[in-house]
């Protein structure tokens, strides 16, 4: 029996696992997203034009990701 994946699992226990974990590190990436805007916002918005191009670049990629995560499953 291997300790990873142990025999009395079924499938559907595992995918419902798979889409928890999936569904927690989207919520993650999504408040990971937020506070980089928060943070960029208050301590940049002093600095003029540029910054903010790169950071919204950084938040549409993380968000990607976080989409990426449940696409196409259900």
């Amino acid at each position: 029996m291997n300790d990873m994946n142990p025999s009395w699992l079924t499938d559907e226990m595992r995918q419902a696992a798979d889409s928890a974990r999936r569904q927690g590190l989207q919520t993650d990436l999504r408040t990971l997203a937020a506070r980089i805007r928060t943070d960029a916002e208050s301590r940049y918005a002093h600095e003029g034009v540029g910054w903010q191009s790169g950071v919204e670049w950084a938040l549409l990629y993380i968000e990607n990701m976080a989409g990426g995560l449940t696409e196409g499953r259900s």
